[in-house]
């Protein structure tokens, strides 16, 4: 009994570290955002003050209606949405298609296509702003949709592949053979017998997709000089000039570039977890 006893205390004890761990690690990378939106309902002069965080004398919510009207908040969102979602969809669309190439049809180069894909991970995206941007620009698509659209799709695809074909090679074949016998042709049998079963990964892929491309700048600052298709990143550099001392009004900018981002994550946490566990498992 004295041994059980001990063991069962040793185990609490166990678990009150790991808890006091993980609450720790939590505090550590919530505390930026807490301190964003701290910082973004004080005024200027309360932000120099002592202190991580400070106690605003009064909430300044002209700042974020500053941030929302002079930072083009709606048009940088509209274009933000609309290069993500699409960039989502064709991500999707190509990544289930390849995925079924690869581990369903039977040919030479399907392992050595599969490895050049997956090696797209290894491929800073950053990397090739340079050559895209001559690319770009001989081709006279700089400064529109495409600029940012072909990237952002192909440097999302690896990770898209890997995640779909995981989970196409545990569908059972025996469905699609029987589909296959009932007269149903490929692009039908994809699209009515596959996709439905692999609800967990286009989850997955759609919002880590989503994630990973919502913040990007580096490749919208180089390719895009007019307002027509800059993305939500944008809205802090409008900022610069007229309030470039204003530093509450660029915390409160900054903290509504990153909402959207955080509400989807928030929601949507559960999806991106059980797929990628599951993903890892079954490839």
């Amino acid at each position: 009994m004295d041994i059980a006893g001990k063991s069962h205390n040793f185990s609490k004890i166990g678990k009150a570290v790991k808890m006091l761990c993980l609450i720790a690690i939590a505090v550590v990378q919530i505390f930026p955002l807490v301190w964003l939106f701290d910082f973004s309902l004080a005024s200027s002069n309360e932000l120099f003050t002592k202190g991580l965080l400070i106690i605003p004398k009064e909430i300044m919510w002209d700042n974020y209606a500053k941030a929302f009207i002079d930072g083009h908040f709606l048009l940088y969102l509209k274009n933000s949405l609309l290069i993500n979602g699409l960039a989502v969809i064709l991500v999707l669309i190509i990544s289930i298609m390849a995925s079924f190439a690869i581990t369903r049809m039977t040919w030479k180069l399907s392992p050595l296509v599969r490895n050049l894909l997956l090696l797209g991970m290894m491929i800073p995206i950053h990397a090739t702003i340079l050559p895209n941007f001559q690319i770009y620009n001989k081709l006279g698509i700089t400064d529109s949709i495409f600029a940012l659209l072909i990237p952002y799709v192909a440097f999302s695809l690896p990770q898209g592949v890997f995640l779909t074909s995981s989970f196409m090679e545990s569908i059972p074949r025996e469905l699609e053979e029987a589909a296959l016998i009932d007269g149903c042709n490929i692009y039908r049998m994809i699209a009515i017998i596959i996709t439905p079963m692999m609800k967990a990964s286009i989850a997955t892929v759609s919002i880590m997709t989503f994630l990973n491309n919502w913040n990007e700048f580096m490749m919208a600052m180089t390719f895009l000089s007019s307002k027509t298709w800059k993305t939500l990143p944008f809205s802090v550099l409008e900022f610069t000039g007229e309030y470039s001392s204003n530093y509450a009004v660029q915390f409160a900018v900054m903290g509504l570039t990153a909402l959207p981002a955080i509400i989807i994550y928030i929601l949507l946490n559960k999806h991106i977890t059980k797929g990628v566990a599951a993903g890892a498992i079954k490839g």
